[in-house]
């Protein structure tokens, strides 16, 4: 039971949450307190996910390019990733690269999402051929690539400037760009983790100049490993910070550590209610990003059903030939079809809207489903909380 104490800093967050007002480092570690009733939490999260999105569950139809495994770097966390000389290790070609393009195109995708290996024998161009022989052969598929990781890589391989860089891969056909590789920022953690891998700062650059370009992108965050609650406070409010002054996040993807195949396999994974809490509190941290994801290749099918009432207003799509979630022990599907995935969302409550990487309604053609056209934007009516200071000027 929770005492008075608790109940006051409770009822004095749920107040400033009514009246859309924004959360402080103290708030949201005060909410991962285990003597907050997790309910609690969800019910603010909730309220907060439907003044955003109202009922509304968004997914698309995606698949998944990893195209290759190999990589210079050795995250800890990392069961996806191989040597050079591993048996392990692949490298796709032209031909089966065209082929996934293919299958998405005939299964009416409208996304692909292509991240990988940083393989130290392949340049940069071999990373841009690959994104404008797509787009060239499938225009119309919307390509989601390369993480802010290895957006510092190709700045080290080519010893060109990173906007100029972005500049070139959007030319080519990058349409946006994933949130992949940001972890926890706080060096305490990120040190112990990936000490060689591009840094916060590193990160947080490379996505300001994407959105300075016009490119938008996602940001994640890894929990459950060895940071604390402070930590992933931190974490969110630096994320928050840089959206504030570029506005270019679209949507927020809190991703559960998995142990399993990696250096930190000692570690449990996080329960569905830390997963839950965690997509709550970050709903309520991240008031100026339109939309968060409930992963359901990493947190399950039903957590992540059940993240629709605990402020996640997505569960992504049907994930075609995801490999890294499912090489750290994922047990989920490796695909979803549309009814299934909009069975889900129907079962939870909420009504399923396809959408598009860059939130747009998806029509599609009666006659003929694998065709589409993007339609309005889903967050034309979207308005971040107001801080402290400014609801001061408004009463004043």
């Amino acid at each position: 039971m929770m005492n008075n104490e608790l109940r006051a800093r409770l009822r004095h967050i749920r107040d400033k949450v009514e009246s859309g007002v924004r959360l402080h480092m103290d708030d949201g570690v005060f909410l991962y307190e285990p003597d907050v009733p997790l309910q609690e939490v969800g019910i603010l999260a909730n309220y907060v996910r439907e003044r955003i999105n109202g009922n509304v569950g968004y997914y698309n139809i995606n698949t998944h390019l990893n195209p290759t495994n190999v990589c210079v770097y050795r995250c800890r966390f990392c069961a996806f990733r191989s040597d050079l000389r591993d048996p392990k290790g692949y490298v796709m070609t032209d031909e089966q690269i065209l082929a996934r393009g293919r299958e998405a195109v005939d299964n009416g995708c409208t996304e692909m999402h292509v991240v990988g290996g940083l393989h130290h024998k392949l340049g940069y161009d071999w990373y841009r051929g690959m994104i404008a022989l797509l787009h060239q052969t499938y225009p119309k598929l919307h390509l989601k690539a390369w993480t802010a990781v290895e957006m510092s890589w190709f700045e080290f391989l080519t010893k060109r400037p990173l906007r100029e860089i972005i500049e070139d891969l959007r030319e080519a056909g990058l349409g946006s760009m994933p949130g992949g590789g940001a972890e926890i920022f706080h060096p305490d953690v990120r040190d112990q983790l990936c000490e060689h891998k591009a840094n916060s700062h590193k990160w947080i650059e490379v996505h300001r100049t994407a959105h300075e370009i016009g490119l938008k992108t996602n940001c994640t965050m890894l929990y459950g490993h060895v940071e604390s609650a402070y930590h992933r406070i931190d974490h969110l409010l630096r994320l928050r910070e840089l959206q504030d002054q570029t506005g270019g996040f679209q949507t927020f993807i809190p991703l559960a550590f998995h142990p399993e195949n990696t250096k930190l396999s000692g570690i449990k994974k996080p329960s569905a209610l830390m997963d839950l809490r965690t997509l709550a509190i970050c709903r309520l941290m991240l008031d100026n990003v339109p939309h968060v994801k409930a992963y359901w290749i990493m947190l399950g099918i039903a957590t992540a059903q059940t993240a629709l009432a605990y402020g996640a207003d997505d569960i992504d799509g049907t994930v075609r030939h995801e490999l890294i979630y499912h090489d750290a022990g994922a047990t989920t599907p490796e695909l979803l079809t549309v009814e299934q995935i909009k069975q889900l969302i129907i079962e939870a409550g909420r009504d399923p809207v396809e959408r598009d990487t860059t939130y747009h309604h998806v029509h599609r053609d009666p006659d003929n489903w694998k065709e589409w056209t993007s339609g309005e934007s889903v967050d034309k009516n979207f308005r971040p909380a107001i801080t402290l200071e400014e609801v001061s000027t408004l009463t004043v």
